[in-house]
């Protein structure tokens, strides 16, 4: 059956992809499903003056210039549509038995299409399947739609587990989506992969933030060689009943999944426990995720600044921009030996740069045809295991239709900041200096997403040395002992020596703040970044002070403890990696 419905309606073998028809009026693929033998209404065959009916021309021909997609025609003899009877040559029935009305016969006949009674149209009629925002569980849907026989058959191909939480697919505030690559050979093709006999681990694992206005995303990755604690995690069995794996502390991250029997909800819950985000749903796939995905979408264009070849994944490039799909995806991202230090930190770069890659091309061709949508619907569907949350194609369109507004150049990706540990080579440990500056952004809903630069921008201020910062300490609201506790911090962790405890404070204040100077801003830029105080913080006064003039901190009841920022950040610290979905100027190196 083609795109107008031509064609046996009955058949079985039906391609579903040629049943999408594109309406020009909506400039959207819609999918025509009409039971065999119900034909659905046509409009009269009177023409009403300027009408917009086919024209026709001597000999038959038609000049088409109704641009209404056609519904397809079920229930036609030998599959023929309307226009087909219409344009039969002379020699029918009707010309056999009579050979003078021949001529008769071979005129054009106005006639009903049908003395059936008017089929309604259907009501809320849904969209197309759109899939975007992700891949390897990062492709979230955008939007979706098609008929009940589609659903039935996403649905089909939809894996869910019950972590023990099931969060409404749509929420009024910002969303937290744990997206897990696991490598378990498990699965059609994946046997080469991953670990002998290994049930699998979180190998590649992203926490998605998605703010509550819907303007941006934050795509935090979480290297896999993390010493991190996995709590204790409640699992369901096979047979209904619950068990719980006890917790273990100062091991890899990616044990959270697979090992000692947990599920994703472990890992969702060790997540939880290491950025202080309450998750709303996660989604896992396999190797096949990316072979499929970037088959669907006919290849996925990646960029190598020098040539690449990785013995161990097979990847062999040519420096240069590439088109890569299938086996030849999987090893790009599976690639870290020919690239950077050869560290699991430099296959997550790797990662990023091919899921920006797949969201721009998902969002600029993947719905160019009904048979791509088809296609990538499929793929999406096939690849992924979900929360009940989100465990059926329905859920997932409500969710894809309440997250589709995010653009492109405000997702962006970072990788949680580690250090090398020191006692053990093969693994990192989290840099929490830097971490819990990021965490903080991503809870208070900042975007992490560069803005385009004003041209009346300030140059940043100079920061003091930290023997030069002078400042006297009151308590205004913080804990008991704050006061001298934050002058100790700043004597000893920070190297302030000029700190000084002023006792407390004659009024309490709700929020910390810092006085200052003009000519003591260099000061308070180093405090301010110590303390982790936001620009309302800041109170600078009109005259400047004099040489030993301290300035004056005083701590309200924001404050909790020294070296504990006080307000979210609205800037990521330095060095921390991060890249944009938007630019295409990433390379491998």
């Amino acid at each position: 059956m083609d795109a107008q419905g031509r064609g046996q309606a009955g058949d079985d073998n039906v391609d579903p992809a040629d049943q999408w028809v594109f309406d020009p009026n909506t400039g959207n693929y819609e999918l025509r499903l009409d039971p065999a033998g119900q034909a659905p209404a046509r409009p009269s065959d009177r023409r009403a003056p300027g009408s917009r009916r086919a024209a026709r021309k001597p000999g038959g021909e038609v000049d088409d210039t109704d641009t209404r997609p056609l519904p397809a025609q079920g229930g036609r003899r030998g599959g023929r549509g309307a226009d087909e009877a219409e344009e039969r040559p002379p020699g029918g029935r009707a010309a056999r038995r009579s050979g003078s009305r021949s001529a008769a016969a071979s005129a054009p006949v106005a006639g009903p299409a049908s003395r059936r009674k008017r089929k309604p149209k259907p009501s809320g009629r849904k969209k197309a399947l759109y899939w975007t925002a992700g891949v390897v569980g990062f492709v979230l849907v955008a939007g979706c739609g098609g008929a009940f026989y589609l659903y039935q058959q996403l649905n089909g191909n939809i894996n869910k587990v019950d972590v023990g939480v099931e969060n409404d697919a749509v929420s009024d505030g910002p969303v937290n989506v744990l997206i897990i690559g696991t490598d378990a050979r498990s699965g059609k093709g994946n046997s080469g992969y991953g670990d002998a006999g290994s049930v699998g681990h979180a190998d590649t694992t992203l926490l998605m933030h998605i703010s509550k206005d819907r303007s941006n995303a934050t795509a935090l990755s979480i290297p896999r060689d993390m010493i991190t604690d996995i709590p204790d995690c409640p699992t369901k069995q096979k047979d209904g009943s619950r068990k719980t794996i006890p917790g273990e502390h100062g091991v890899r991250f990616n044990t959270s999944l697979g090992q000692e029997g947990r599920d994703p909800g472990c890992t969702w819950r060790t997540v939880e426990k290491l950025t202080g985000l309450k998750i709303d749903h996660f989604m896992m796939a396999d190797f096949n995720a990316v072979k499929e995905l970037s088959t669907a979408v006919d290849g996925v264009e990646v960029c190598a600044a020098k040539d690449l070849n990785d013995p161990k994944s097979h990847l062999r490039l040519k420096a240069g921009r590439h088109t890569v799909m299938g086996e030849q995806a999987l090893a790009f991202v599976r690639t870290r030996h020919a690239i950077g230090f050869g560290s699991d930190l430099d296959r997550i770069k790797m990662q990023q740069q091919f899921l920006s890659s797949l969201i721009r091309k998902l969002k600029s061709d993947a719905f160019s045809s009904p048979s791509k949508l088809y296609a990538v619907s499929q793929a999406a569907t096939k690849a992924l295991t979900v929360d009940t949350g989100i465990g059926s194609a329905s859920k997932l369109l409500d969710f894809g239709q309440d997250l589709k507004r995010v653009n492109i150049d405000k997702i962006t990706f970072a990788t949680v900041p580690v250090l090398d540990n020191p006692n053990d080579k093969a693994t990192v440990i989290l840099d929490k200096g830097k971490a819990d500056p990021l965490f903080a952004m991503v809870r208070a809903d900042h975007a992490l997403a560069k803005g385009k630069k004003g041209k009346g921008k300030k140059a940043p201020v100079s920061k003091a040395p930290p023997g030069l910062v002078r400042v006297d300490v009151t308590n205004g609201g913080g804990p008991i002992g704050s006061a001298q506790e934050t002058v100790d911090w700043l004597q000893n962790s920070k190297g302030a020596r000029l700190s000084t405890n002023a006792g407390n404070a004659p009024a309490k204040l709700s929020a910390t703040r810092l006085e200052y100077a003009p000519n003591q801003a260099d000061q308070a830029a180093t405090l301010a970044d110590w303390m982790g105080l936001s620009k309302s913080a800041l109170k600078k006064s009109s005259q400047n002070a004099g040489d030993r003039v301290p300035m004056k901190l005083i701590l309200g009841k924001d404050f909790t403890a020294p070296g504990t920022p006080i307000a979210a950040p609205t800037e990521l610290p330095d060095n921390v990696q991060n890249v944009n979905a938007d630019d295409k100027n990433v390379c491998a190196k």
